[in-house]
């Protein structure tokens, strides 16, 4: 018979390399277009998202055990991003920061949506998606929420009536989502809109003459619905032909690379957005000291901080999560999470609320005017 004190000693010997030994992963997937014309929305997102994860590790993770991020590139395209997806699915990855544009979250949806795993998307903000009981989540307010604002402070503020729209058709689930919204509410308000042009985004695309013919009506207000880069030439192309005629942006193109590109030509366009950029509290100061020194001095910009409040969602709900609970289960059980700037609720159908602000391109930076 094998000796008490020795099985003892082998029992606690044991216990020792249980201990030890390393921990399962928490996984969490992140589909994003990092390449591409869109690639500053996916890189940003990211990066927001390395930045919590690696703070949360730093901390204990999530119970003692580590986070790690799986990313996969969308490039933009459908059918690469139902690859990625199905390859995140395949690893038994229950919860997928992502997509970053709403015609990739209408593209894989359905996929999800068969699983039993989730998508949080850090800026997806389409109104197909409101109101649905799906395994869609994300964390900030759909597009009601910008195009509402800046319809009514174009009109109440400002006193301009008419609208001239351009709109590209290549992530037309939010573009025309946006124009939807921006368009009931302006005419609401005795608005009206004079001009519409569409098109598909690509690098040979040309605005010299859509510029043209948006400007034919004489319209009191430009409204650009598109990327960053494709905004960027359109402001451009604008300026060159009328260099007073009043520029609305929707929040999608509200990068630091819009800025950059579009030079002086983005001086005076307003922008709705959910980040504040001129706020001075000691959390969003403290995100983006951060950030700058995590990422080689980059602005997080919207998508950054939204990648980042994305991150903090998932890791809280891993944490928080009960017994047969699913990840979706917890994270509307828990309800209102703090990101790197404001509190906010996600309700049962996975919609976000967010505080959202209007804001004005003033010396080369987004400045905050309500």
């Amino acid at each position: 018979m094998f000796p008490l004190c020795k099985m003892a000693v082998v029992c606690c010997l044991f216990s020792l390399l249980l201990a030890c030994s390393p921990k399962e992963l928490v996984r969490i997937g992140f589909l994003g277009g990092m390449s591409g014309r869109v690639a500053d929305l996916g890189v940003a997102g990211r990066n927001g998202a390395m930045l919590a994860i690696e703070q949360r590790n730093a901390a204990g993770g999530v119970h003692g055990r580590a986070v790690e991020l799986v990313v996969k590139d969308d490039e933009q395209n459908p059918e690469v991003a139902k690859k990625a997806v199905a390859d995140l699915l395949n690893s038994n990855i229950e919860l997928i920061i992502g997509p970053m544009t709403s015609s990739i979250a209408m593209a894989v949806l359905e996929q999800v949506n068969a699983s039993k795993s989730i998508l949080l998307s850090p800026t997806v903000t389409t109104t197909a998606l409101t109101g649905k009981d799906d395994n869609f989540m994300r964390v900030i307010g759909d597009t009601g929420s910008y195009a509402t604002k800046v319809a009514r402070y174009q009109v109440q503020k400002f006193g301009r009536r008419t609208v001239a729209v351009i709109y590209d058709q290549n992530n037309s689930s939010y573009t025309e989502s946006w124009f939807a919204d921006f368009r009931r509410e302006f005419e609401l308000l005795g608005g009206s809109v004079v001009a519409v042009q569409t098109y598909h985004s690509a690098p040979i695309t040309s605005f010299s003459q859509l510029a043209i013919t948006l400007l034919k009506q004489k319209p009191q207000l430009v409204l650009v619905i598109t990327n960053a880069v494709d905004a960027a030439l359109i402001c451009q192309q604008v300026r060159k032909l009328d260099a007073a005629v009043p520029i609305e942006m929707a929040e999608w193109a509200s990068t630091e690379r819009f800025i950059e590109l579009a030079g002086g030509a983005a001086e005076g366009v307003i922008v709705s957005q959910f980040v504040n950029r001129t706020d001075r509290s000691e959390r969003y100061q403290a995100f983006l000291k951060q950030y700058r020194e995590r990422f080689g001095g980059q602005e997080p910009g919207f998508a950054g901080l939204a990648g980042y409040d994305a991150a903090l969602v998932a890791m809280d709900a891993y944490a928080a999560r009960k017994d047969g609970e699913s990840l979706k289960q917890t994270i509307i059980r828990l309800n209102s999470f703090q990101g790197g700037q404001q509190k906010y609720q996600i309700d049962r159908f996975g919609d976000a609320n967010r505080t959202t602000t209007v804001t004005i391109v003033r010396n080369g930076t987004y400045q905050t005017l309500e």
